[in-house]
């Protein structure tokens, strides 16, 4: 817990010396917002973005409509906020180590630098295998996996997601080889573990915390060197207990709105954040129930948070040739 309490400090440290807010005048949104969330309804994104849009309403005094748009692991979605008129109306959301990965990618064109970010949680990714399984720890789960390689089935969100990339850490860790089944977010790929689909999850703690709490998930670990409490269940184990040495960057999510648009739209969700997102109770609780960090940060600020991540997830990418081109060709230096 004091680690909490440590990265919520130093969050809002850095929300507070980390944002200049340009001088321009206060704006006034005179129709609805769309904000697009690039995956499937119920994950990780879709929760957390849900929440926020309902406070952000209260103080610009307009609707935030939101807009699952799935596929391409998140990019679709993502183009399509990119693309839309740069007037300010139009919105994305999303794990920052995603939006920043899609260039080295050849998804997108766009790099995390050409975003304004404004990170609200920080999520960790979990092993959770389905309640039948056998599997009691993570040491059993890794001699399985060894023992039949390739046909362990893990669900994940797809290529980019929280969950490819925390297996693919534990594989490189571990040299385990398992099946990869792929779905269009985070929530469905939880459920196909829960009805058997799949032997396993590591997606993030948010997208399993219910079916944890009402034990058809079993969580074996966290994908951490640190322990995490979910309201009603308990203390979730780092993997770092199993695998000496392992450790795996924040994984920042937020809201990201284009760079281009009118600055007095970037000023008035950055006095926002400030002022209102920064101590929100709605989302703080959110949070603490669903097992996250609340670790709000915008500006240049939240950029220097989430590339440690981005970093991490390119360059793992890059290893197993998923990427078009060398992530340090797009400015993402190797970690």
């Amino acid at each position: 817990m004091q680690k909490r309490f440590l990265l919520q400090a130093v969050a809002a440290a850095a929300l507070t010396l980390g944002v200049a807010l340009p001088a321009a005048a206060q704006w006034k949104p005179t129709k609805p917002i769309n904000l697009i969330v690039p995956w499937a309804a119920g994950g990780s994104t879709d929760q957390i973005t849900r929440v926020t849009a309902a406070e952000l309403e209260k103080v610009l005094g307009q609707k935030i409509i939101v807009v699952n748009q799935p596929g391409a692991s998140g990019s679709i979605g993502s183009k399509n906020a990119w693309e839309a008129p740069k007037d300010g109306y139009t919105w994305t959301a999303g794990a920052a180590q995603d939006l920043g990965t899609y260039q080295a990618l050849g998804m997108l064109d766009a790099a995390a630098k050409d975003w304004h970010m404004f990170l609200s949680v920080a999520n960790i990714a979990v092993v959770g295998v389905g309640a039948n399984t056998p599997y009691k720890n993570m040491g059993e789960l890794l001699a399985a996996m060894k023992a039949k390689p390739g046909e362990v089935k893990v669900a994940t969100a797809g290529v980019t997601s929280g969950g490819h990339n925390a297996m693919e850490a534990i594989s490189r860790a571990t040299g385990v080889k398992y099946r990869h089944v792929t779905y269009d977010g985070g929530n469905p790929a939880v459920v196909a573990t829960v009805s058997g689909e799949t032997d396993l999850t590591t997606q993030l703690a948010v997208e399993q915390a219910e079916m944890i709490r009402g034990k058809r998930i079993r969580p074996l670990a966290t994908v951490s060197d640190q322990p995490l409490e979910i309201e009603g269940y308990g203390t979730i184990e780092p993997i770092s207990k199993t695998i000496p040495g392992f450790k795996a960057p924040a994984n920042y999510f937020g809201i990201f709105i284009p760079k281009g648009v009118p600055p007095e739209v970037v000023a008035t969700v950055q006095k926002i954040w400030t002022e209102n997102i920064a101590k929100n109770a709605a989302i703080r609780a959110y949070a603490v129930n669903k097992g996250a960090l609340f670790a709000p940060v915008a500006g240049d600020a939240a950029l220097a948070a989430a590339m440690p991540a981005i970093q991490a997830n390119a360059w793992l990418l890059h290893s197993t040739g998923k990427t078009k081109v060398s992530p340090d060709t797009v400015g993402i230096a190797k970690p």
